[in-house]
């Protein structure tokens, strides 16, 4: 077939281009030379190509012959096959231009050299092609052509379908990390919101547990202060039964030693062998037998009961009785005598007149006698435990002042304590109770419940209606109610600093602050207070009483501060705590100030009557192991206070406490005393090297009032 032939010459024609005759080294990779770059190029047109066609277009329409080169070689008979119109006469190189197998070599390579290599192969031969070839190889070109240019348009379609795939999956993996993120975030926030309402559920658990736990605290606090309260009521009342069955039973067994004492006196008055001279005939054995008889008796029961401890009542009548019958018998035997000698009396005035007459004579002569003078003696000096200086006149003056308001008050309402009837007592048991209870209830626990107190005492002294015991009570019940009250609410305060202060240091600053409080509120109860307190401890004052000739021991050792119960005063350590206990509320009360009070007020006893405490306490001969105790306390309770207030001044007061004051109370100390000295050395010591004094412990912080 034709078609063959143009197939085969077309096989021909494409081994014998510039294409066929390459030859490819192996070597290729490692001169590094890139002979796929070519391949790898999008397709593109030949700059000749449009040439080309031009020439192979113009020739098939004029339809020339072929024409014979310059070479008689090169010339192509024409065929049978192809019509002369269609032959032309070309030279190698257009020939070579003009064929489409030869188009795309310019394309792969330079343009010049693919000529020449084309003109120096088809030298010899000029092919002459006919129309219908070259309409067949313009077909296959114009065919390879729009298979490339749809190649071309679905690879750039994929390229876009690509792309628009590469852009949507971009975007759904974008919009996919996103929702991730949200979907992340949104699980963090919950829980984290899970964590926060967790944390939150357990610590309103925590808290209720806390609060349930406090609650339960202050119940089992309650009850055991309650518990205490009764404990000690009941201890108290046993100690005071107990003292009123004692005093109860001294005092009978003093009556029975009056008794026996009286008995053996009127029984000296019978003297068996008494002979009046104007009466020799009576007798008296008869009443010296019965005085002896009754003796006897009085003693038996005396020893009887001092055996069996403290004599009863029935022992003190029978020996009433046995007096009465001594005094009977005593009676009887004067008036036996005395109807004797009234029988006498008649015949013997005259004789009675003369002795009359000597005696008148006789006591001339006394009066007429001189008597001798009596020389008077030496002052007698003194010991009163060491003591060699005595308290400032102003001082005294201040501290009689107070006792004899103190004294004065307690008159105001003898009417009230005196009084009998039932209603009355009634009144003044409940008034008592009214100002103490509240006392004894001060403590730490929470400023509220201070407050609370403060406002019952306050309103109890102000003439308002307040409930005690479960009874509601005023001091307007009794025209002596109010000065009753002020007198037991000091009283009561400085109980509490001889007690409670004395066994729990820390106690002293929610007592001092309340009575701070009513003080400025109401001065006389902060008269009475000092009162009570220098009464009880005279160093508060501070003041050393002197013993005065005739004072017995026992009730001098009352006015130093000393319990005396039967005859027995109190060891030293327990009479050092209680005193410890006063000083430590007086030196409280002179540095704290009720929080609500009125701001613009004056201390209505400041720290300016502790430094005078102090000065005059330094102005005075120590006592041994009282003065270092009180200093102690003193000191560790209001010495910051001082430190602030006076700053240097107080410095110079401490040094001169340990370089002067410290030895002469050392040199009066004995050695079982040296606890309280050596813990006044070290406190200085400790203050001096760090120039500072700590605060005490117990002390209220502010933070104490909003509980």
């Amino acid at each position: 077939m034709p078609s063959e032939r143009y197939r085969w010459e077309t096989l021909e024609a494409l081994k014998g281009s510039s294409k066929g005759q390459l030859s490819y080294s192996q070597d290729w990779l490692l001169r590094g030379e890139d002979i796929l770059e070519e391949c790898r190029s999008p397709p593109k047109l030949s700059s000749y190509s449009g040439w080309v066609l031009d020439r192979v277009i113009s020739q098939s329409l004029q339809e020339t012959p072929l024409s014979r080169s310059s070479t008689p070689n090169e010339s192509i008979p024409p065929t049978n096959d192809q019509p002369p119109s269609l032959a032309k006469t070309t030279s190698p190189a257009s020939q070579l231009g003009s064929s489409p197998l030869s188009s795309a070599a310019p394309s792969e390579t330079k343009g010049n050299e693919d000529l020449s290599l084309l003109e120096a192969d088809h030298e010899v031969h000029l092919m002459v092609l006919p129309s219908k070839v070259t309409e067949v190889e313009g077909c296959i070109w114009m065919y390879e052509e729009v298979h490339r240019l749809k190649g071309k348009e679905g690879l750039r379609q994929w390229q876009e379908q690509q792309e628009q795939m590469v852009r949507a999956v971009s975007d759904m993996a974008s919009e996919q990390l996103k929702r991730f993120d949200e979907l992340k975030e949104l699980k963090q926030h919950q829980e984290y919101q899970d964590l926060q309402e967790v944390m939150e559920k357990s610590s309103r658990e925590a808290q209720g547990q806390q609060e349930k736990l406090k609650e339960e605290h202050r119940h089992r606090a309650k009850v055991l202060n309650l518990k205490l309260r009764e404990a000690e009521q009941q201890r108290q009342r046993q100690e005071e039964l107990e003292r009123l069955r004692k005093e109860e039973g001294q005092e009978r067994l003093r009556r029975l030693y009056s008794i026996q004492e009286e008995v053996l006196q009127l029984n000296q008055q019978i003297d068996p062998n008494y002979k009046h001279k104007d009466l020799p005939r009576i007798d008296l054995s008869g009443f010296s037998n019965r005085g002896n008889q009754i003796c006897g008796l009085v003693s038996g029961l005396i020893r009887t009961t001092s055996e069996r401890g403290f004599p009863t009542q029935v022992d003190v009548a029978n020996t009433e009785r046995a007096l009465q019958e001594m005094r009977g018998l005593i009676s009887s035997m004067q008036q036996e005598i005395a109807t004797a000698l009234e029988e006498k009396r008649k015949r013997d005035e005259e004789e009675e007149r003369e002795r009359q007459k000597e005696l008148q004579k006789q006591e001339q002569l006394k009066a007429q006698t001189p008597v001798p003078a009596q020389h008077p003696r030496g002052k007698e000096q003194k010991e009163v435990l060491g003591l060699q200086v005595k308290a400032e006149e102003s001082t005294m003056q201040w501290y009689q002042q107070l006792q004899d308001a103190s004294d004065q008050c307690v008159a105001s309402f003898s009417g009230l304590t005196n009084c009998k009837d039932n209603q009355v007592k009634n009144i003044r048991m409940d008034l008592q109770k009214a100002a103490s209870i509240p006392v004894s209830q001060i403590s730490s626990i929470a400023g509220s419940q201070l407050r609370e107190i403060f406002d019952k005492i306050n309103n109890l002294l102000s003439g308002k209606s307040v409930q005690s015991g479960g009874r509601t009570v005023s001091v307007t019940q009794h025209p002596q109610g109010l000065d009753f009250v002020y007198y037991k609410l000091a009283e009561k305060f400085v109980k509490q600093g001889e007690e409670e202060v004395a066994s729990h240091h820390e106690a002293a600053f929610p007592i001092a602050v309340v009575a701070s409080g009513i003080w400025e509120l109401h001065p006389r109860v902060g008269d009475l207070i000092l009162a009570h307190l220098h009464k009880k401890c005279p160093y508060s004052v501070p003041f050393y009483p002197a013993f005065k000739e005739g004072t017995p021991i026992e009730e001098y050792q009352r006015i130093l501060g000393y319990q005396v119960k039967d005859s027995k005063v109190e060891q030293q350590d327990n009479f050092l705590k209680r005193m410890s206990g006063m000083i430590r509320l007086y030196a409280a009360i002179i540095q704290l100030r009720w929080p609500y009070g009125n701001k613009h007020m004056c201390h209505p006893h400041g720290l300016g009557h502790g430094w005078r405490w102090l000065a005059q306490m330094l102005n005075m001969e120590p006592l041994s192991d009282v003065t270092a105790t009180l200093l102690f306390d003193f000191l560790e309770v209001c010495g910051n206070a001082l430190m602030k207030h006076y700053q240097v001044q107080f410095w110079k007061m401490l040094l001169l406490i340990r370089e002067d004051y410290f030895h002469r109370i050392e040199a009066i100390t004995i050695s079982g005393q040296m606890g309280s000295l050596m813990r006044l050395k070290q406190f200085l010591e400790k203050c001096l090297q760090r120039k500072e004094i700590p605060l005490p412990k117990g002390s209220l912080p502010s933070s104490f009032w909003r509980s």
